[in-house]
């Protein structure tokens, strides 16, 4: 993927992964139980505090402490939804960023509705999920497949500018960076939109990754005025990191299993002057 119209502000991302390193920002996650243990994990690897509270009577007093909110509807129940609507609460009212990860959405109707609540009652600075669930929360139809993307939607090189176009339109409806993970990522926020390719088809391999994406682009959140800046950042930082750890991991004739551990190993070794050899168009 070559940059032909502009350069990535690469200096300005390098600048966030030190932030996030020198700053150890706390990231409220309340997140699905499946991942919530690698979620932490790479958040420490990245150099972030984490705190994985979902208990409702306490959503104030840690989200108060924390520098970002992250929510993640990957094993819905009602208590987790009470406890995501106080904390989004008192984010909204001490203005710290929200990312809105809606795992599955459109796969139930519980799904779909409760990710829209969030959405439109509390209007998050970030909206990450696959293309499934990104067209699920515009309205429009796709196959669901659970919490994976239908494959046939994913965004691929040859319909990057019409994935790029459909994405900014999004931002702007919602008011908020949009981030569709895929074989090409992309993330715009209504005026700045870049493609992040790399990465390795292992990362879909294993449960979690678009989890632990979520969680560290809260991180980023907490250190980086820009959203925009904040979440292309760290896309760019976990694609370099899945292919980095995949490399190893073939090289040692390992599988999924030590790829995990090997990813969690490429982000807490991660030098931010290697942002400068990401796969990054801007469109």
């Amino acid at each position: 993927m070559n940059c032909q119209k502009n350069l990535p502000p690469f200096p300005l991302w390098e600048n966030a992964v030190r932030k996030v390193r020198r700053f150890s920002p706390v990231v409220h996650c309340i997140t699905n139980y499946v991942t919530a243990g690698w979620c932490a994990d790479a958040l420490l690897a990245a150099g972030a505090a984490p705190i994985m509270a979902d208990e409702p009577e306490e959503m104030d007093d840690i989200t108060s402490i924390a520098g970002s909110l992250v929510l993640n509807i990957g094993t819905l129940r009602q208590t987790s939804l009470v406890s995501m609507r106080r904390a989004a609460e008192t984010a909204n009212r001490l203005n710290k960023p929200v990312l809105l990860d809606p795992v599955g959405a459109g796969a139930s109707r519980l799904r779909t509705e409760s990710a829209l609540s969030l959405l439109n009652g509390f209007h998050p600075a970030v909206v990450r999920g696959n293309i499934s669930e990104i067209l699920a929360l515009a309205g429009c139809t796709a196959e669901s497949r659970g919490v994976d993307a239908d494959p046939a939607a994913l965004v691929h090189p040859d319909r990057m500018t019409e994935s790029a176009e459909w994405a900014a339109q999004l931002a702007r409806r919602w008011r908020c960076v949009v981030a569709v993970s895929g074989p090409v990522d992309i993330i715009s926020d209504g005026r700045h939109t870049c493609a992040v390719g790399g990465g390795d088809p292992m990362m879909a391999r294993i449960t979690g990754c678009g989890c632990m994406l979520s969680a560290l682009c809260g991180a980023f959140l907490a250190e980086e005025t820009d959203p925009w800046n904040a979440v292309s950042a760290c896309f760019a930082m976990m694609s370099l990191c899945g292919g980095y750890a995949a490399q190893s991991v073939r090289a040692a004739g390992g599988g999924t299993a030590s790829f995990r551990i090997r990813l969690l190993d490429a982000l807490s070794l991660f030098s931010p002057e290697r942002l400068a050899g990401a796969a990054v168009q801007i469109l």
